[in-house]
């Protein structure tokens, strides 16, 4: 870790080990041991003096009791308490935003804490398992299309809701909270607040494909919170900032990258399918 933040005046910690709703309900204390990761780069990056460190904390540190119903209200900063946070995964993030703040609070170290909303987008996994919603569901279409056989697994009713932030958005969005002196050990939310039930979602990527499948849904498959949205309030007053894509828009983009993936995989040609992060 010393090594890895030596001369930098910036740190932005994005690293995980996480991934969908079924990564995290099946590999809990793999998600909560990522608390290590934050740990010893915010301790290395203090000793060597780093001016602005960046934490990606996310939407699952909040209160789960809040989140139990489709149409549930969105979440605003201060829904993390008291604290009810979801898995393993959501406590690790909850708890190093306490370090982050403390590091603040005693040393004087400027940390900026984002609470991320599904983040999605070209370049990101989506496949092997750590894949989430939108990265999924658009790989169930594609391999339905190739396949011939037009039908589609939902886990759930596909009643849940979830908001989804473009890639371009959340970068945006955190080069602007990382240069806010406004924001030091402030929780904040980066996401969409554009609500979508997950069967809205399948709708949107077929339309997109061009196909409609029959759908099937799997009672039994991990689910996570019946409805998670962002408030904005607070980023719009102190940034005036908001995601610029529509969920439509990219979800285009992302089928269409996938779409190549698969089909460059398809062909023996070498596809990354990306690395799980927090995005």
């Amino acid at each position: 870790c010393k090594r890895v933040v030596e001369g930098a005046v910036e740190v932005y910690n994005l690293a995980a080990d996480m991934g969908g709703m079924g990564f995290i309900e099946r590999f809990r204390v793999e998600c909560l041991r990522s608390i290590l990761i934050n740990t010893h780069i915010l301790e290395a990056s203090y000793w060597a003096g780093v001016q602005r460190y960046f934490f990606s904390s996310s939407a699952c540190a909040y209160n789960t009791e809040l989140q139990e119903d489709p149409s549930a209200r969105a979440l605003k900063e201060s829904d993390a308490y008291p604290a009810m946070a979801e898995r393993g995964y959501g406590w690790e993030k909850l708890i190093s935003e306490i370090f982050c703040q403390e590091y603040w609070a005693e040393r004087k170290m400027k940390t900026f804490i984002a609470r991320f909303h599904n983040v999605y987008g070209p370049d990101g996994t989506w496949d092997g398992g750590r894949e989430k919603a939108p990265a999924a569901l658009s790989r169930k279409v594609i391999e339905a299309q190739d396949s011939g056989e037009l039908n589609i697994i939902i886990w759930g009713d596909g009643h849940q809701t979830r908001s989804f932030m473009y890639i371009d958005d959340c970068v945006k969005g955190i080069d602007m909270i990382m240069h806010c002196d406004d924001l030091i050990a402030t929780p904040i939310n980066l996401g969409s607040s554009e609500l979508v039930s997950i069967n809205d979602l399948v709708s949107q990527i077929e339309d997109i494909a061009g196909v409609k499948l029959e759908r099937h849904y799997d009672m039994d498959a991990p689910l996570g919170v019946a409805g998670r949205n962002s408030d904005n309030t607070f980023i719009k007053q102190v940034l005036d900032w908001e995601p610029d894509t529509p969920l439509r828009d990219g979800l285009g983009k992302t089928y269409a990258w996938i779409k190549g993936q698969y089909q460059d995989r398809k062909a023996g040609k070498p596809t990354p399918a990306g690395e799980a992060d927090d995005f």
